[in-house]
């Protein structure tokens, strides 16, 4: 996993980080379960290539439903893996299910 990617263990720090960036925040949304292991391993280095390449415009944050249960209630997230792309707090793009490096920088485009 990149170090640009945040792995908060519980709501309060997931909270934490969206309050502390200054970049938009790509939030995406991992499960345990053994449907969802594979396609969010295939999600962590998707996030992680494109974390690296746009450092200091985005900040991501792999977030575990099951140790954030507000977030993951709060962004309607129903299945893994997610991701929602939020500016200043707000929502703007969102999508589900695995994707390439190119789908994830096209839903960023616009956004960064």
């Amino acid at each position: 996993m990149a170090k640009r990617v945040h792995q908060p263990r519980e709501d309060a720090e997931f909270d934490f980080v969206l309050r502390m960036s200054a970049a938009p925040v790509l939030a995406y949304f991992i499960g345990a379960w053994p449907k969802a292991i594979e396609p969010c391993r295939v999600m962590d280095r998707v996030v992680a290539a494109v974390a690296d390449e746009y450092t200091g415009r985005l900040t991501a944050v792999r977030t575990d439903i099951t140790r954030c249960p507000a977030a993951t209630e709060r962004y309607g997230i129903t299945g893994a893996p997610s991701y929602v792309l939020l500016t200043e707090g707000e929502e703007v793009a969102r999508g589900a299910g695995p994707v390439t490096v190119a789908d994830l920088r096209d839903l960023l485009a616009g956004h960064l």
